[in-house]
């Protein structure tokens, strides 16, 4: 991931350094509406972080709002996958839920160098927020209460049981299968409202005058009334081992369409 990002503002540099070399235009925009959608990576999720959408109205030749919206899974900085090497099975131990979190934002873009009609790369920087609603989907693991015939030999009765986490109740590592499917605990998803703020630059290439294409990095504050449980630990309080603030970085490829 940490390759990810050089690679990404290492890009966003070249392009920066790209679009000053373009002549400025003051003209008015060809286009009134822009829609895009792109995929999201961040140092919060995993190898790819979500997907987004969003709708761009342009104002004047400088200004823009927007609306959009993100799905992205969140996942905790201490999760570790584990592996079993008895059945192949990997899942992560201590983790109790999924987050997944639905963003809508509305904001303002304002355009800082305009690209040449048939070339080149615009910048724009940006400024949005909205609410945050987090999904908290357990986690379920598949454990093995076999019982064995004297506590060892051929299994008396077969017994692989779907669970949630809880360092309470099952926390040996050694009961352990696999992970169950993705959706095991859909039933019992709870959720949880926040709100975030962010701030980016994107710098957006399209060749034709109703297509386009490009590349947005910037940060992200989120925040949550109370702290949202993802790992447990034995010994150790849900509220130490998760937090409810989640400040990331984020790079979204993104195309789309004018009009």
């Amino acid at each position: 991931m940490r390759n990810l990002y050089t690679f990404g503002f290492s890009l966003l540099a070249l392009l920066g350094a790209s679009s000053q070399a373009q002549a400025q235009s003051s003209d008015e925009p060809s286009y009134r509406k822009e829609f895009t959608y792109g995929v999201n990576f961040n140092t919060r999720g995993g190898l790819i972080g979500g997907v987004a959408v969003r709708s761009t109205r342009v104002l004047d030749e400088k200004w823009s709002r927007f609306w959009g919206i993100e799905g992205v899974e969140v996942k905790h900085p201490k999760e570790q996958r584990h592996l079993n090497p008895n059945t192949g099975g990997s899942y992560v131990y201590g983790k109790s839920n999924y987050m997944f979190v639905v963003r809508p934002s509305f904001g303002v873009q304002r355009v800082i160098f305009r690209k040449a009609p048939e070339s080149g790369v615009q910048v724009n920087a940006l400024l949005g927020g909205g609410p945050s609603i987090a999904l908290l989907m357990p986690y379920y693991i598949y454990y093995d209460y076999t019982i064995l015939e004297n506590g060892g030999g051929r299994p008396v009765q077969e017994d692989i049981r779907s669970e949630q986490y809880n360092p309470s109740v099952n926390s040996s590592e050694a009961r352990i299968v696999d992970r169950a499917p993705i959706f095991s605990g859909a039933s019992q998803t709870q959720a949880k409202f926040g709100a975030h703020i962010r701030g980016a630059l994107s710098f957006e290439y399209g060749r034709y005058r109703d297509a386009v294409a490009g590349i947005e990095t910037g940060f992200m504050f989120e925040l949550y009334p109370k702290n949202i449980t993802i790992l447990r630990a034995q010994n150790i309080s849900d509220g130490t081992l998760n937090t409810n603030f989640y400040p990331s970085v984020y790079l979204t490829l993104y195309i789309g369409h004018r009009s």
